[in-house]
């Protein structure tokens, strides 16, 4: 829209209103600004510029300019008229974008959450950035505090991401707390960059990367394939800046069959409750022993011990499990038992 082609409706009546108020001297009747407001609100619900309504409105009181009115006169009923004009249209604005947000937030929340009908998440899909014909993958980083994209934080990473791929069909966003990252399936390179971005800015975050899924509901699958991760990696004690559910699909397959995994902890590693100092030292030796490779030397180094030590105490979980650690067969029993109780959270949770 141009100065010579101007937002005519949304002038309605200014230029009278101009003659009559800055030819007698008065200011603007009450009547007078909330038309003028309502007109503004009219305009930024239609989607016009804000510099081509003003210099619309220029063009007009020049066009209009009372010959009988001083122009001090003027000016000020111009000043007056547009600063009510600019009320309306801000606060329509504010209610617009306080709409498109809500409307965000109930598309993601869906989409996350596998909630709503496939048809209209598609249909809304491209107007927030996504192609729901395509597969996605979607990256969560969990940090030392929760974020609210309002927040500083998500700010600086959402700021480097779209600076890098502004031209990707990407979606960032937080939800409950943490920073989530959606896009296509085949884009590795940019939930990669993500969680670079998310660990550099908080120092700690630990991100964790869904596997592709197509569709609609593929998104809710991939997030809850990164939220298990997550909580996988926090059971387990895994502090690697980057998971990947791929790499950790041993961990909800063991998980699956809870009743299955509590008898083979309590069978297996059980026993340990009888040792001086209760099972956890004997029990976090088994997983210091089987992390370093079953490495006497460094599993011993990883808890401060002697190799005499932690030999010992390898005997001593043989004697009372009657499985040994060192023993091949024996090995995958036990290590098993231990994910199960790093799972399980046992002993710190009764079975």
């Amino acid at each position: 829209m141009t100065v010579e082609d101007p937002p005519g409706p949304y002038l309605d009546g200014f230029e009278r209103i101009l003659t009559d108020a800055a030819t007698t001297g008065r200011r603007l009747t009450r009547d007078e600004i909330q038309s003028r407001r309502d007109l503004g609100a009219q305009a930024a619900e239609a989607g016009h510029g804000w510099r081509t309504l003003v210099s619309a409105h220029l063009t007009a009181a020049r066009g209009g300019w009372p010959r009988a009115a001083t122009p001090d006169s003027v000016l000020s009923i111009v000043e007056q008229a547009v600063d009510a004009f600019a009320d309306g249209y801000e606060h329509a604005q504010r209610l617009v974008v306080r709409k498109e947000e809500a409307a965000r937030r109930e598309f993601i929340d869906d989409l996350l959450h596998g909630r709503g009908d496939p048809g209209r998440l598609a249909a809304h899909s491209e107007r927030f950035g996504l192609r729901l014909s395509r597969a996605h993958a979607v990256a969560v980083a969990e940090g030392p505090e929760k974020y609210d994209e309002t927040d500083a934080v998500p700010r600086q990473v959402a700021s480097e991401l779209f600076a890098r791929f502004e031209n990707r069909r990407i979606l960032f966003t937080t939800k409950d707390g943490r920073m989530v990252c959606i896009a296509p399936g085949d884009q590795d390179d940019v939930l990669t960059h993500f969680a670079e971005h998310a660990h550099a800015a908080t120092g700690q975050a630990q991100v964790a990367l869904g596997r592709p899924r197509p569709g609609a509901v593929g998104i809710g699958h991939s997030y809850q394939e990164a939220l298990n991760a997550l909580d996988v990696a926090q059971r387990m004690g895994l502090d690697e800046p980057l998971l990947r559910a791929a790499d950790l699909l041993v961990f909800p397959v063991l998980a699956r069959d809870r009743q299955a995994l509590m008898d083979l902890v309590r069978n297996t590693v059980g026993p340990l409750e009888q040792a001086r100092g209760g099972a956890q030292p004997l029990l976090d030796t088994l997983m210091a022993y089987f992390d370093t490779g079953c490495v006497a030397a460094a599993a011993a180094r990883r808890l401060s011990l002697s190799v005499r030590a932690l030999t010992y105490r390898l005997e001593r979980i043989h004697t009372l499990t009657g499985n040994d650690p060192a023993d091949p067969a024996d090995r995958y029993t036990l290590q098993t038992a231990v994910i199960g109780a790093r799972l399980l959270d046992w002993p710190t949770r009764p079975l």
